[in-house]
């Protein structure tokens, strides 16, 4: 869940990288064209990491190269692209330490109204992109004897609510798949972590809101798409939306530590809602009725 805000003065915080890559690790991150994305590959260069940002125009990322990033074009659902940019990866460095699964969006809207081919997409870019790299990567990082997966997930893979069942879907499934996938691979000491962020400050609903009004409509659904027109109901945007940069070092902590957690809740929107997961269902479809009133009277 993000909330929109311009990117700019994010940037100005930033001082150029370290083009010498002092730790002598390499990293791979996808969607750094923005928010999130940007912000991680500014935070490993700074820390001397080697950084190869990709995104699917490169032309979003010529200034994280003129800070001394390597970029590359890379769109998540593209398997040649996929094999390329990591062969790229490894002819160049000879290792990947980490990966990055940030590139992702969110298909917003009442399941029904969803179409089938709006679903498929979510999930070619939300899980098999993820799905796509790991397998890419893993070779790599068990040959060597090392290395981390860092998928950047949501509150939304760990609490669905109405409006965004193939959203959260989607963050579910790459929650699952990362649980597994952490189990399998720790006997080559390789690492998968989960970094969770609540609202951030970034252009994320932009999009959101994109693709809520591409849908067909159903008149049934009318308080539901009231909340789903209402920015700050998606974002958040006060004071619990964090901004990019708090994730970037979430996700850069996960990266460098020896025995990373399996979940790390960005922001206190995120650690809050964590724990309602747990609660019993029939409490929680008590509050999204409540919400869903409140939604109609205001409408």
């Amino acid at each position: 869940m993000t909330s929109t805000a311009t990117d700019d003065a994010e940037a100005d915080e930033w001082d150029d990288g370290d083009e010498s890559s002092a730790c002598g690790k390499t990293v791979l991150i996808t969607g750094c064209s923005s928010g999130i994305g940007r912000a991680t590959a500014k935070a490993f260069l700074d820390e001397g990491w080697r950084v190869y940002a990709t995104s699917r125009d490169v032309g979003d990322v010529e200034d994280l190269a003129d800070a001394g990033c390597e970029t590359a074009a890379l769109d998540v659902t593209d398997d040649d692209q996929v094999d390329a940019v990591v062969e790229k990866v490894v002819a160049e460095t000879g290792r990947i330490d980490c990966l990055v699964n940030n590139a992702g969006y969110a298909q917003m809207g009442p399941v029904e109204d969803v179409p089938v081919e709006d679903v498929r997409r979510q999930f070619d870019v939300n899980v098999y992109g993820p799905h796509r790299l790991s397998r890419a990567v893993l070779p790599h990082m068990r040959e060597q004897g090392d290395g981390t997966i860092v998928n950047v997930s949501s509150l939304a893979g760990r609490v669905s609510y109405p409006g965004s069942g193939v959203y959260c879907g989607s963050k579910f499934a790459l929650e699952a798949m990362s649980d597994a996938l952490r189990a399998e691979v720790a006997e080559f000491d390789v690492d998968v972590a989960l970094v969770e962020p609540g609202p951030v400050e970034t252009k994320f609903t932009e999009r959101v809101e994109e693709e809520v009004d591409g849908l067909p409509r159903t008149d049934a659904y009318a308080s539901l798409y009231k909340i789903l027109d209402d920015t700050a109901a998606i974002g958040g945007g006060g004071p619990a939306s964090v901004p990019p940069r708090r994730v970037a070092e979430v996700v850069l902590n996960a990266a460098s530590s020896t025995e990373p957690e399996a979940r790390y809740p960005v922001g206190p929107f995120a650690t809050l809602f964590s724990y309602a997961g747990i609660l019993p269902a029939k409490w929680r479809d008590a509050a999204y009725r409540l919400v869903s009133k409140i939604a109609g009277v205001r409408s």
